[in-house]
């Protein structure tokens, strides 16, 4: 039986892959370690990103990766395979997931015979531990949580169902990672094992997210405004969480005074074939300042050409992407006090109250009543906080040690210098976790080199 990775039957690699890409991985043997990703879905968002931004700088002499989408496979799938680690679908329904695609899923993990499963999100998580079950030789899981988790309320049923469910399972996994303390708090709120905590922040490419006047130069022209006008951002999908009604009744009243300023918004749905945001622009008089990109591959130079970013969330995120990659292209940030977001930008921008387009207000015109060199201090106080505490680099070697540290309690491999360093609570630390004989051990960096 072969497996290569599939959308309806199994097709040969050839089909499947594009001239562009590298060669589809295969495992090399010896002490390779196989590691099985189990995410719901390849959309573009923020845990699909950052799974992304670890598959593309492991070390691919050490980890042999495997991507499973649940549901469907996204748009992330082709720049993944690009990267040449395969990726399947198991096709299963949200709903009522069919024999034939559980033991299709089945089927797919004991072929690729994983050293550890990796789960990410709620449906993710409870997939790979119950899955691990049913593989020949017991793989180690791991569980990935990356968002809050104010009230049920907020959370659709199924999504209710797997967190409860991963509350019950919660002693099983070697480790369960986090991108943000209130997420670590907010569940072990809820029964998650504590002990088994482990807080690894989101990551930038601050090479890709730099600042570029050429950006800023190049998108006002797209916009066809002029090269003065000063543009405030919000970067994400269409979702209450969001608050992208906020951000345009804050709009509203900064125009009021600041007539010149114009908006740019973009994500998922974010475009002028969304009835609810076409409506309300119109209805606040927006149309002559409110620019809908909807999503855009060109996010870097999207993000470079801001003048202020904003987070308008009202509940629910972990760690956004959107706020570290503006802080690392030195935009100054205003975001709302959603879980560690007061933490990630600390003194380098602003934070209000969610839900209050008042307050949201009086923090843009706040920063753009500083002369442009003080802004742009703050902006480059960003980036240097992004560079310090959040730099790509430093997130992946983190998963690389935890990945050596739970295959070498295992007894399956040697440890490779895993280094550990004490938690502060007034130091934005890349992993907060608790093992015997130290109470909150940090993992840093691992010493086996990254080949690329």
């Amino acid at each position: 039986m072969t497996f290569t990775p599939h959308q309806g039957s199994y097709p040969t690699v050839k089909t499947l892959q594009p001239k562009t890409t590298k060669p589809l991985r295969t495992p090399s043997g010896g002490d390779q370690l196989t590691v099985l990703h189990i995410i719901n879905d390849l959309s573009i968002g923020g845990a699909e990103m950052m799974l992304y931004k670890l598959l593309s700088g492991m070390n691919e002499e050490r980890f042999y990766q495997v991507v499973v989408s649940l549901v469907d496979r996204g748009k992330l799938r082709e720049r993944i395979e690009a990267l040449g680690v395969p990726v399947y679908s198991a096709r299963i329904d949200p709903a009522l997931p069919s024999p034939a695609s559980v033991w299709r899923l089945i089927r797919l993990a004991r072929f690729v015979k994983p050293d550890l499963i990796q789960g990410w999100m709620s449906h993710g998580n409870l997939v790979a531990q119950l899955l691990a079950s049913f593989v020949s030789r017991r793989a180690s899981v791991l569980w990935n949580i990356r968002q809050t988790l104010y009230s049920f309320e907020y959370e659709k049923r199924g999504t209710a169902f797997a967190i409860k469910m991963c509350a019950r399972l919660s002693k099983k996994p070697a480790r369960i990672l986090y991108n943000s303390r209130t997420a670590s708090a907010q569940h072990g709120a809820i029964g998650y094992r504590t002990e088994k905590t482990l807080v690894i922040p989101n990551g930038f490419d601050t090479g890709l997210f730099a600042p570029s006047k050429e950006a800023r130069l190049s998108v006002r022209s797209e916009l066809g405004v002029a090269e003065s006008t000063f543009l405030i951002g919000l970067v994400g999908r269409f979702h209450p969480m969001k608050g992208h009604a906020s951000f345009l009744r804050a709009a509203k009243l900064l125009l009021e005074h600041y007539p010149d300023v114009q908006f740019v918004l973009s994500g998922k749905e974010v475009n002028w074939s969304n009835q609810f945001l076409c409506d309300l622009v119109q209805r606040l008089g927006l149309v002559e300042r409110v620019h809908l990109l909807g999503e855009r591959q060109d996010m870097p130079r999207i993000t470079a050409a801001l003048d202020i970013a904003s987070s308008s969330s009202s509940y629910g995120e972990g760690f956004p992407n959107v706020i570290g990659e503006a802080m690392s292209c030195a935009v100054p940030c205003v975001v709302t006090d959603v879980s560690d977001l007061p933490w990630v930008v600390g003194e380098t921008g602003r934070v209000v109250p969610p839900r209050d387009p008042k307050a949201l207000m009086r923090a843009w015109a706040d920063l753009i009543e500083m002369d442009a060199e003080e802004r742009l201090a703050l902006g480059q106080a960003a980036r240097a906080r992004v560079i310090q505490y959040f730099p790509l680099g430093s997130v992946v070697a983190q998963y690389e040690a935890l990945y050596e540290s739970v295959i070498a309690r295992k007894g399956k491999r040697s440890k490779d210098n895993v280094r550990y360093h004490r938690f502060s609570e007034h130091e934005p630390t890349a992993a907060v976790g608790r093992d015997a004989g130290d109470d909150s051990p940090d993992v840093r960096h691992s010493a086996s080199s990254r080949a690329r």
